[in-house]
């Protein structure tokens, strides 16, 4: 079973930036299409961001232009740069698995909190 570890979150001010990564152990993890999730205080999981093997990109239009996610396979990591935050961007961000067969168990994730 994969395990995932996300790291890099914290308190920020409205504007400023924050780098999180995600490790993945496993072999696999190159060939799938990995995804940045997050989830607000009483709200679902909503998927923000995600990229196959491949390097195609998607964003949620919450966070176009203003986030960018890259991986390195030969690290099993997956990174999201997030720029110009917004009070509404605080969760707690999770990566995990878009390709079938789903996702792996999820991790403990990363809060992020974004306040002045």
């Amino acid at each position: 079973q994969v395990q995932l570890v996300e790291s890099g979150g914290g308190l920020v001010q409205p504007g400023g930036s924050l780098r999180l990564s995600c490790a993945a152990s496993g072999s696999i993890f190159s060939i799938s299409t990995m995804g940045w999730y997050r989830q607000a205080p009483g709200k679902q999981r909503e998927l923000v961001a995600q990229i196959t093997s491949g390097w195609m990109r998607i964003y949620a239009d919450s966070v176009k232009g203003r986030f960018t996610i890259s991986r390195d396979n030969a690290k099993n990591m997956v990174y999201l740069q997030m720029n110009s935050l917004k009070p509404e961007d605080t969760a707690v961000y999770y990566c995990n698995r878009l390709s079938p067969p789903g996702p792996w168990t999820w991790g403990q994730g990363t809060p992020v909190t974004v306040s002045s």
